[in-house]
C-alpha cells in the first residue's frame, strides 16, 4: 500500500511540474513577444508583420536582458504570493484590513486577490517593455554601422536593428530598411 501511495504522489508531482513549466514558458514567450514588439516599434516596425512563430518561440531566449527580466518577474511574483500567504497566516486582522474588510473564506476574496496581482503585473510588464524598447533604441543608435553586400555586389550600410528568420532590419540615416535574407545576401561586415 505504501508503494502505491509513493507512485501516486510521484505522478501528481510530475504532472504539476509539467503544468508549471508549460505555463511559465507560455508566459515567458508572451513577455518576449511584448519586449520584441516594443524594441522594433521604436523604429516604426510592426514585428508581427515580419516574424514567424519560431521567432516568437525563442523570443525570451533571444536577448539575455529579456531572460533576466522574465526570471526576475517570476521570482517577484513568487515572493509576492509567499508574502501574501505569510501575511494572511501571521497577521489575519491586518490582512483583512488590507483586503478592505473582506472575509478570507469568501470566494470573491480569491478573485479579488488574483485581480490585485494580475492587473499591476500587466501594467508592470508594459512599462518595463517600454523602458526596454527605449534602452534598446539608444544602444542601437550607439553601435557601429554594418555593411551588407549582396551577391550582385550592391552594398547597403546602416545600423542593425535586429533580424528575424527571413528579414534583417537596418537603420540607414533616418530610414529603416527591411532586407529579406533570401535576397542573396553575400556577407555582413561590421564597420568599426
Amino acid at each position: 500500500m505504501k508503494e502505491g501511495l509513493v507512485k501516486d504522489t510521484y505522478e501528481v508531482v510530475i504532472k504539476e511540474i509539467q503544468t508549471v513549466i508549460t505555463i511559465s514558458y507560455i508566459i515567458a514567450v508572451g513577455i518576449g513577444m511584448l519586449f520584441n514588439y516594443q524594441k522594433f516599434d521604436e523604429f516604426g516596425i510592426n514585428i508581427f508583420d515580419y516574424a514567424d512563430v519560431f521567432d516568437f518561440l525563442i523570443a525570451p531566449f533571444s536577448d539575455f536582458r529579456i531572460m533576466i527580466y522574465t526570471i526576475s518577474s517570476f521570482t517577484l511574483i513568487y515572493v509576492f504570493i509567499r508574502l501574501d500567504l505569510l501575511l494572511k497566516r501571521k497577521f489575519p486582522k491586518l490582512y483583512s484590513k488590507l483586503n478592505f474588510g473582506s472575509k478570507n473564506k469568501k470566494a470573491r476574496s480569491n478573485s479579488y486577490k488574483y485581480f490585485v496581482f494580475v492587473l499591476p503585473f500587466i501594467y508592470y510588464l508594459y512599462i518595463s517593455a517600454d523602458i526596454y524598447g527605449n534602452i534598446s533604441k539608444d544602444q542601437i543608435l550607439d553601435q557601429p554601422s554594418i555593411t551588407i553586400r549582396f551577391s550582385d555586389n550592391e552594398i547597403k550600410k546602416g545600423k542593425m536593428i535586429g533580424k528575424t528568420k527571413e528579414v534583417i532590419f537596418i537603420l540607414n540615416g533616418e530610414k529603416v530598411e527591411a532586407i529579406p535574407i533570401v535576397s542573396l545576401v553575400k556577407e555582413i561586415e561590421i564597420i568599426k
